[in-house]
């Protein structure tokens, strides 16, 4: 879900869509959202492990081993998107050495003031992997010899949101000048949205283990009513899509607008990550999304967000097709069509060899069982 919502607008986008269409194009502006739904729900199964476990007095995962199914999860794919964006993209034509080691190292958006043609989605790792960096050590935080602590997890949940507020009312705008990199789309400025997964996570374990209070019974219920979620979510978005949160394109919107975005994206998220975290499985909804079509395409979904960018650039070629100058549905479709086609081979040849490594060094759960989601993205774990 998240990687088609990313895919369409970054097609929008190209074919000059925001502006073109007024309030629906700013719409498609917004179907960025995707980002925020994957940081909630990447909060939410990374850091489930850790708060089961700690739930019942076991021992936490073994840190080591999380890192390296987190490599083994991520860079095949992105060092092969980075490579063919490198060399095979004209724009790239005169990277350097220190070029390919920024990006190789998902460096770019902390110390270049532009990102590579075909990668500029990769931000979005790039925060990816500073939240796999961090999450043991937050969860270190939380636990005192071996067993969770409530009061501690809530103020690390509220420390984590205060840093985003701050960073998008006014420390994002106070460190830019002192830096190349892009202040905007670093790390700090996305914690509530990853607070957010960790929170639903906490919640997920207190049902589970039968001891719900009052708001965790709440949110059960409401994830269990998956076209009142998703209705919400809607609205939310068009509410998001008026000028309160900001401009469409290139202008830079104020530090109320920036938040205020950010703040109804994590609620986006949540609405959009509880249907599958508590949905009925016996409910059609479930039905469909646990179905396997939609399950290959989540497995298949990291492919597809990986080398989307790359391949609008090779329809834009072979199309002749200008930016801004409209054909968005068939940029959309071709783009579609082909980056399906390639996130296949790539799940196949790339990712499946390496996941069975990961298979390998997979520890075994304590009592922990994920949520059974309907979301496919639980390749994300």
């Amino acid at each position: 879900m998240g990687a088609l919502m990313v895919l369409t607008t970054h097609t929008a986008f190209q074919a000059g869509d925001y502006l073109r269409h007024g309030y629906l194009g700013t719409l498609l502006a917004r179907l960025d959202v995707g980002v925020a739904i994957f940081f909630v729900l990447s909060g939410f199964l990374l850091s489930r492990p850790w708060i089961a476990r700690a739930a019942i007095g076991a021992p936490r995962p073994q840190a080591s081993r999380y890192y390296e199914r987190r490599l083994l999860r991520i860079y095949p794919v992105y060092m092969m998107s980075v490579a063919a964006a490198l060399l095979l993209i004209p724009g790239n034509d005169h990277s350097g050495f220190r070029q390919w080691l920024s990006s190789m190292f998902m460096a770019d958006s902390y110390l270049n003031n532009h990102l590579p043609h075909g990668l500029t989605q990769m931000w979005s790792l790039a925060v990816e992997l500073a939240f796999y960096l961090i999450l043991p050590i937050i969860m270190r935080l939380v636990v005192k010899n071996d067993w969770l602590k409530p009061r501690r997890l809530a103020a690390l949940l509220v420390a984590m949101s205060l840093i985003s507020v701050a960073w998008h009312l006014k420390l994002s705008d106070l460190i830019a000048p002192h830096t190349a990199g892009l202040t905007g789309i670093w790390f700090p400025a996305y914690l509530t949205w990853f607070a957010v997964g960790i929170s639903l996570a906490w919640a997920h374990v207190h049902l589970q283990q039968g001891s719900p209070r009052r708001g965790t019974e709440l949110l059960r219920q409401i994830g269990q009513l998956p076209g009142v979620c998703l209705s919400t979510a809607l609205g939310l978005m068009l509410i998001v899509s008026t000028p309160i949160g900001g401009p469409a394109l290139f202008q830079v919107g104020t530090a109320g607008e920036s938040l205020s975005k950010h703040l109804l994206y994590a609620l986006v998220g949540a609405l959009v990550v509880i249907t599958g975290v508590w949905a009925d499985p016996q409910s059609r909804y479930a039905r469909i999304m646990s179905s396997r079509p939609a399950r290959h395409l989540g497995h298949i979904s990291y492919s597809l967000f990986c080398i989307h960018v790359g391949v609008i650039t090779f329809v834009m070629w072979i199309t002749g097709y200008g930016l801004f100058e409209g054909r968005g549905l068939q940029i959309w479709g071709l783009t579609l069509l082909i980056s399906l086609i390639l996130a296949e081979i790539s799940y196949r040849c790339v990712e499946l060899p390496f996941l069975r490594l990961k298979t390998r060094v997979s520890s075994t759960p304590v009592n922990a069982n994920a949520a059974t989601t309907t979301i496919t993205a639980d390749k994300a774990n």
